[in-house]
């Protein structure tokens, strides 16, 4: 399961003190007088793969009613901005452009400051376009000099990604160093089917064997929760509350920005599974525990 490799790379993951108490909650309407804002992931939270996950709308829409702000932020890089929010639209909620936060929409951000006048290499899903990015892009396929003349490397989806592709980049930063960074940290992802493996997890098998330091955008590392909190405005930390479905991703970063969290169990990461092991393991406590929104 994810949660080992999860484990074995937590000196890599960011430090919180804080603990919650674990309480279960029959849903996150349960906690609405101890928040003001309820910040969502997506996959396993909102829907599995490309289907809602049952009560997900009608929960949306109370907490709105109810006044409370929302956003998503979500680890999914593989879509721009307007395919972003067009996926929500089909997946039927109505999320604003504004309420959802993309880990690549901040990852975007920092590439100038990288590598501006380079080309980058980017693992990218059928169908990417080099427009799509603000700097010079070119997707990374079967050809090893593709790997070799790009300055830096972006991953972004695994959709169309090889364990071929995955050698060939490799050899090519073995060969020759270069910056790496990362718009989705994720290990795994829920689909329909099961588990798939996304950008994170190839990054950090990048890491270890060859000793490189990429640079993370997503959940549970902070730049993400920076613009979160950006978009938020004066709400206080303590009055938000993070829900998602993996402790070492959602509720680690959160709890490092001072957010409750809660933690989704049914439909994500530990669909199947009795969680209590799992929290007692990693040590990280959510505040409280629902099966579903």
């Amino acid at each position: 399961m994810a949660f080992a490799r999860y484990e074995e790379i937590r000196a890599h993951l960011p430090v919180s003190s804080h603990k919650g108490q674990a309480k279960p909650v029959s849903g996150i309407d349960q906690v609405m007088d101890q928040t003001d804002a309820f910040v969502f992931d997506a996959y396993g939270v909102l829907n599995v793969g490309d289907s809602p996950i049952p009560g997900a709308h009608e929960r949306v829409q109370q907490l709105r009613n109810s006044g409370k702000s929302l956003l998503v932020l979500t680890n999914a890089a593989s879509f721009t901005r307007t395919q972003t929010t067009e996926k929500f639209a089909r997946l039927g909620f109505d999320f604003a452009p504004e309420e959802i936060i993309s880990s690549r929409e901040v990852c975007e951000t920092c590439l100038t400051d990288i590598a501006p006048d380079g080309t980058w290499g980017v693992m990218a899903p059928a169908g990417f376009e080099a427009a799509e990015l603000p700097v010079a892009a070119v997707a990374l396929e079967d050809t090893p000099d593709t790997y070799d003349a790009a300055d830096a490397f972006l991953l972004l989806s695994t959709s169309d990604w090889t364990d071929v592709r995955q050698e060939m980049l490799r050899a090519s930063l073995a060969r020759n160093p270069r910056p790496l960074v990362v718009a989705n940290p994720d290990l795994v992802a829920p689909r329909e089917t099961g588990l798939t493996l996304e950008p994170g997890f190839y990054a950090v098998a990048l890491r270890d064997q060859l000793g490189i330091a990429p640079v993370f955008h997503g959940k549970p590392f902070p730049s993400v929760y920076a613009a979160a909190q950006a978009r938020l405005g004066d709400i206080a930390p303590q009055r938000i509350t993070m829900v998602g479905d993996t402790l070492h991703t959602d509720v680690l970063g959160a709890q490092a920005q001072g957010w409750n969290t809660a933690l989704i169990t049914a439909h994500g990461l530990f669909a199947g599974h009795d969680v209590t092991g799992y929290i007692e393991r990693s040590g990280i406590v959510p505040d409280w525990i629902a099966p579903s929104i």
